[in-house]
């Protein structure tokens, strides 16, 4: 089976607390998800009806158990994930103070975690060559051997134009705490951006992919980098969209946010969804805003992932296009 949707990288279980606005000192109930941005992606897609699968390692433990079963729960194909024996499944834990405040907590993760042990020699070179979409993120660059494999995955999707309907695209979600410097993670974004046809990131992230700058700048110097659309996120204006011939911008979706940590997952799969649905850029952007407005609006990530019906109520309800044949 061809995946419409391949992504690789992290992998782990949220730890959200059920007191929202309390300090995590404070915080007296917790409820557990699947989480890592990457899987998150892929479940997104799967609401949106693709065929999706992750690569990713989780440790042989109970909470590894539970990724697999939430995966198949969402219809994301699992095949591709397995365990490493001697690392522990990693937990994030949160606090959730909206509408801008939600610091994470990163445990089992240092020196090493199981999603950071995927292996070039290990990987399905077919599957990842035949997907119509490869989504990868910065955070899997950071540490060998992930890095090499990462590499390895790029080098063999092939080449395509935007026009051909096969896209690798590369979530610019750069981490400080997983990094030397800010330079070394530039230099290795530089050795995938040629085999990149998106790439998507804000104005931080952008920054250290390509250098400072105003939106426009970023995007630019991403697309001489050999990337074919350029998505940076511009915060409370939206969000801008840019290829050799064509300059969107969408406005943000208004929603009361409870908690915003899943909303660029969220994001992130409708914009999947709308590339292969070969709508225009700007409906893409549309379409893929109010998908993460729905999750920033929701307690959760995974679990929180809309339907297609939801984001083209949203759409309709604040004023925007539905694209055509979205429905269907």
């Amino acid at each position: 089976m061809t995946h419409e949707l391949l992504t690789i990288g992290r992998i782990s279980v949220d730890i959200y607390p059920n007191d929202i606005g309390a300090d995590l000192e404070d915080v007296t109930s917790f409820g557990k998800y699947l989480g890592g941005s990457p899987s998150n992606v892929a479940v997104a897609a799967a609401r949106h009806g693709r065929r999706a699968a992750v690569i990713t390692r989780t440790g042989d433990d109970p909470f590894g158990a539970y990724l697999h079963r939430e995966l198949r729960k969402f219809k994301v194909d699992d095949q591709f994930v397995s365990s490493v024996p001697d690392l522990l499944t990693p937990v994030t834990f949160c606090a959730i103070k909206p509408p801008d405040d939600f610091p994470l907590y990163f445990y089992g993760r240092l020196p090493s975690a199981p999603d950071w042990q995927i292996k070039a020699h290990e990987l399905d070179i077919a599957a990842i060559r035949g997907a119509r979409v490869f989504w990868s993120t910065v955070t899997g660059l950071s540490q060998e051997p992930s890095r090499s494999a990462h590499i390895a995955a790029h080098q063999a999707r092939p080449r395509t134009g935007l026009s051909e309907g096969q896209f690798t695209i590369l979530d610019l979600d750069y981490r400080p705490m997983f990094w030397a410097s800010e330079q070394e993670a530039r230099e290795q974004i530089a050795r995938i951006l040629p085999q990149v046809t998106v790439a998507i990131g804000n104005d931080k992230e952008c920054a250290v992919a390509v250098g400072e700058g105003t939106p426009d700048e970023q995007a630019d110097r991403l697309l001489a980098a050999g990337v074919g659309i350029a998505v940076v996120k511009l915060g409370p204006d939206g969000v801008m969209a840019k290829t050799a011939t064509e300059r969107v911008v969408s406005a943000p979706v208004p929603v009361e946010t409870v908690n915003g940590l899943g909303a660029g997952d969220s994001f992130g799969g409708a914009f999947v969804h709308g590339l292969l649905s070969g709508w225009p850029l700007a409906q893409v952007l549309d379409y893929a805003n109010a998908s993460g407005a729905i999750v920033a609006s929701r307690l959760s990530c995974a679990d929180a992932m809309p339907t297609p019906e939801e984001v083209i109520s949203l759409l309709a309800e604040r004023g925007r296009l539905v694209p055509e044949g979205a429905t269907k």
